[in-house]
């Protein structure tokens, strides 16, 4: 037998390694996908919180606050705006609709806490005044008569600005807005176009 011939038993195992430099680039981009995925779930959590404390993102669906806001426009409202401030007569509010709070309404206030409201000839009057609002905002000729009505207290009366085609609070079981009903003011539209919402208007008065 030949001594010299190497025992099979004795040949040291050979591992498969993957090369330092294939290592590297697999934990490279394994550690890019984790920040990836780290930074998507921070800003979903983060829009999520913006939506719901500070922004109201909503989309109108129909024609009651024509022309100011059309139906489909999309639009940003802000939710702590009435958190230190009162809201103003011409304010275009977003808010829980009064007979239904499982639906969201917009509209703008014109009747504010303990005023007396009434519309004669579709001119709205306040507080027995012998000069009406002046609404330039209004679509077409507003017609039809409301009132008197006196809103309660930290409450709002509400108008679409398109009188004709407008489910507001002439219309309402509750004629009125309790202000812990208002979800945000509206401040300007993004879709399909940019136009700031939030200057109050002229009245006149």
């Amino acid at each position: 037998m030949d001594n010299n011939m190497e025992n099979p038993a004795e040949e040291p195992e050979i591992a498969a390694e993957m090369p330092e430099e294939e290592k590297g680039t697999k934990t490279d981009v394994a550690a890019e996908l984790l920040d990836w995925v780290k930074v998507l779930a921070i800003a979903v959590v983060a829009a999520l919180l913006i939506n719901h404390f500070l922004i109201a993102n909503a989309r109108i669906p129909s024609g009651s606050m024509e022309d100011t806001i059309m139906t489909g426009n999309r639009l940003i409202g802000l939710r702590t705006a009435y958190w230190f401030s009162e809201p103003k007569r011409g304010d275009i509010a977003i808010f829980l609709y009064p007979d239904d709070e499982t639906k969201t309404f917009i509209k703008r206030v014109i009747g504010l806490p303990g005023e007396k409201v009434e519309i004669r000839g579709g001119l709205v009057y306040i507080n027995d005044s012998d000069t009406p609002l002046k609404e330039d905002y209004i679509k077409g000729v507003p017609s039809g008569d409301f009132g008197p009505f006196e809103v309660p207290e930290d409450s709002y009366f509400m108008l679409g600005d398109n009188r004709h085609d407008s489910k507001d609070s002439r219309f309402w079981i509750n004629h009125y807005v309790k202000k812990e009903k208002i979800l945000a003011k509206a401040m300007f539209r993004y879709f399909p176009s940019i136009k700031w919402l939030a200057d109050t208007p002229d009245y006149g008065q």
